[in-house]
């Protein structure tokens, strides 16, 4: 009896077909087989928006040698991602090996191990149609509004220009952040701080909590230096002490969200970076004789719920490392929010006897720093909480000149049991406070000296610009796609140059809001933050079997598409308006202004179309404010950054002039010949890709290389090649293999 497994990706196959042995076969699909055709929209809208899926061009091999493997095997498994892309890939790929002799199984597993996958074999089941039609109406509502939006936007703002459904709203987000920082009015305010010593040292620092029997706002200078006169010469008693024990719990598993927050706070990881390297954990490490091992389960969820043996298995680990007091008397259980999917788990190690440390040696830099941080996480939430003593001060004014009770504050904590803090605490997003004092020992009542007396000037702060790691929490908060789309949603409104970011932060560019003003004003519904969220829990709705899929296409498209034809009918372009300047043109004398054009903004004649005089704004095309990279200097340790030149883009160190240490810009992918990263670079005759090891090595492809392994012979990146008419075709830098497939536009543009 022979079985075929099949998976959808190369590394995925090989760490099952290791654990399967030699009785079954594993192949991969390589991501989807069939999807939506490129040059048309693919969807009968009058038939209930029934799609026309059609092989991915260049898969065309693939499925030729599924067909195959499906002849010679007795029994067929299906086995894509839990999610519902996998399913769909899984639909799609019964319906191309489809036997009526043969059943075809679908089975699933949330980690990559022998016992759920031997599991998941002895108890196979079926395709899940509902979940196959949640995705296809996300993926059909994505494409209607593609496919009539983005032809407006090139008729209405400018050729080229693209919008989808969900990242038009986290585009809303960073505009209307960027609008609350530009309306913001910065207000004065003053704290008043004491230092004081008591009968014990060492002397504290404290902060004034009560000025005149009211909270203390104090707006000015005067007002600060008034109140710093009616406190000095005072007397001064520590009128009361409060001493708490508390306790600290621990922080839940990661969920993909808060997965991409911690590795953007603690590692400086782009949400599409952390991603990737969780899939290269998930699906399998080679781990020297033992071959490839699944690291990590699942790593698109939002459940914080733990298998019972992953708990007992952290419990046994965590009483030999660190002892039983750190070990709970019971389990935590940690909620998850109602909407999550709760048939996968939280992202957890799927062995504790592969520790960081043990198998450091296996991995590259990104795969150990990810999955230690996801180690640490895990296994801090299963330790005990964190026993803390936290000591408040509170000093009176004992003199009449106070003018009414004026109160100080300090407030300290001691650790007297670490707990999960032993290993991990959790990040924040929030500027962290000054810290607390050191408190030395004292007595209720005592009379203390006041040593220094300190007005400090404040300043009312706008809100922040949105960081990866916050505006990932927001998406989520507000209910904004789903964990697999959150690194797809940043990625793309930034290679449609929507949004920039500038040292970690976000803003809009100028392109990003006047699209973004256009689509509020004529397609409400589609930029409602809570009406994109009811869509999500409409696809979840269609998951659970409680709606119909085509109805809730239907509801969304009839009003839609009226929008559309209104909008078609309004005449003129939609642009910025011309900035006046104090400058005049040098041909005819009139005022010059900052007009909005097709790349960007210029300086124009306002005698246009009578005078035609147009120049570069002062300043276009020089450098940008330099991009923050994960990077340090090798020569000095200081952050590396992005910066461009003359020949485009590449990193350097921030301290430039005094360092003048450069490199290329990595790609991420691999020389063939000698393993090292083949990084962008430019010459008289243009762009070239080339490997980091020149001149020792002399790999070079005048065509950009994409992270795509080839269908055929399973090279590691596919090249792009465009010609004239602006085709797009990938091929295999194989010259062996000669693989050559169309590629869908959009694909492209992404790469």
């Amino acid at each position: 009896m022979k079985s075929l497994v099949i998976v959808e990706s190369p590394a995925k196959a090989k760490t099952i077909s290791k654990i399967l042995g030699k009785d079954f076969t594993v192949r991969a699909s390589v991501g989807h087989v069939k999807d939506l055709p490129v040059k048309e929209m693919g969807i009968d809208v009058e038939k209930d928006f029934s799609p026309r899926y059609m092989v991915i061009p260049g898969k065309e091999t693939v499925i030729r040698e599924l067909k195959k493997a499906a002849k010679d095997a007795d029994t067929i498994y299906l086995a894509p991602d839990p999610d519902r892309e996998g399913e769909a890939i899984a639909w799609h790929i019964a319906e191309e090996i489809k036997n009526k002799t043969k059943e075809v199984y679908r089975i699933t597993f949330n980690e990559i191990t022998k016992s759920a996958v031997q599991e998941a074999i002895r108890h196979p089941g079926s395709i899940d149609i509902k979940k196959v039609d949640a995705q296809q109406a996300r993926r059909v509502l994505d494409r209607l509004v593609g496919y009539e939006l983005s032809p407006l936007l090139w008729r209405k703002v400018r050729r080229g220009l693209s919008a989808g459904r969900v990242q038009s709203v986290a585009v809303r987000l960073i505009v209307d952040r960027e609008r609350e920082i530009e309306a913001f009015k910065q207000e004065e305010y003053w704290s008043i701080n004491a230092e004081f010593e008591g009968s014990n040292k060492p002397a504290f620092w404290s902060k004034l909590a009560k000025y005149r029997n009211d909270k203390v706002d104090i707006r000015n200078t005067e007002g600060a230096e008034a109140a710093v006169a009616d406190i000095r010469g005072s007397r001064f008693i520590l009128s009361r002490i409060d001493r708490k024990k508390k306790k600290r719990n621990p922080a839940p598993p990661f969920t993909t969200s808060t997965l991409q927050q911690e590795a953007s706070r603690k590692l400086r990881f782009t949400a599409k970076k952390t991603m990737a390297v969780a899939q290269q954990l998930y699906e399998g490490i080679e781990l020297g004789e033992e071959g490839a091992v699944g690291l990590i389960t699942y790593m698109r969820t939002d459940s914080l719920r733990v298998a019972a043996e992953a708990q007992q298995a952290a419990r046994e680990y965590i009483g030999t490392t660190y002892g039983k007091a750190f070990v709970p008397e019971k389990p935590p259980v940690f909620k998850s929010k109602a909407s999550a999917q709760d048939a996968h788990e939280a992202v957890r190690p799927t062995y504790m006897s592969n520790s960081p440390d043990a198998i450091k040696q296996y991995l590259h830099k990104d795969q150990l720093a990810l999955y230690r941080l996801i180690w640490n996480r895990f296994v801090a939430s299963q330790m005990a909480p964190a026993e803390l003593e936290q000591t408040t001060f509170e000093i009176s004014c004992d003199t009449a000149q106070c003018r009414g009770e004026t109160v100080f504050r300090a407030s300290g904590s001691v650790v007297k049991f670490p707990g999960f803090m032993a290993l991990y605490t959790e990040s924040t997003d929030e500027a962290i406070d000054e810290g607390e004092a050191i408190l030395p020992q004292l007595k209720e009542g005592e009379e203390l000296t006041l040593r220094d007396l300190q007005p400090k000037q404040h300043f009312t702060q706008p809100p922040p610009r949105y960081t990866e790691a916050s505006l990932v929490k927001a998406l989520e908060e507000k209910g904004i796609g789903r964990p697999s789309t959150y690194a797809a949603i940043l990625s793309t409104i930034q290679d449609r140059k929507y949004v920039q970011k500038t040292e970690g932060k976000f803003s809009p560019t100028e392109l990003g809001t006047v699209v973004n003003d256009f689509l509020v004003e004529r397609f409400r519904d589609l930029m409602d933050i809570s009406f994109t969220a009811n869509m999500e829990e409409d696809l979840d709705r269609i998951e659970d079997g409680k709606k119909k899929w085509v109805k809730i296409v239907r509801d969304f498209y009839q009003p839609f598409h009226e929008k559309i034809a209104e909008a078609s009918a309004l005449k003129g372009k939609v642009k910025p308006e011309d900035i006046p300047t104090e400058e005049t043109c040098e041909n005819c004398g009139k005022p010059m202004v900052i007009r909005w054009g097709r790349h960007g903004r210029f300086m124009a004649c306002t005698g246009f179309p009578e005078c035609k005089t147009t120049k570069p704004l002062e300043g276009e095309g020089q450098p940008r404010e330099p991009e923050t990279t994960d990077e340090k200097c090798p020569v000095c340790g200081a952050p590396m950054v992005v910066r461009s030149g003359r020949f485009g883009k590449f990193i350097a160190c921030s301290q430039y002039p005094a360092c003048k240490t450069t490199k290329p810009v990595a790609t991420g992918m691999k020389c063939p010949l000698d393993g090292g990263d083949i990084v962008e670079r430019r010459s008289k005759r243009g762009k070239f890709w080339g490997c980091s090891n020149y001149p020792k090595c002399t790999f070079v492809s005048w065509y950009k290389p994409v992270p795509e392994p080839c269908p055929r012979c399973g090279a590691p990146f596919l090249a792009e090649k465009w010609d004239k008419t602006g085709n797009v075709t990938r091929i295999c830098m194989n010259k062996e293999c000669g693989h050559k497939a169309e590629a869908r536009k959009e694909e492209a543009a992404a790469g």
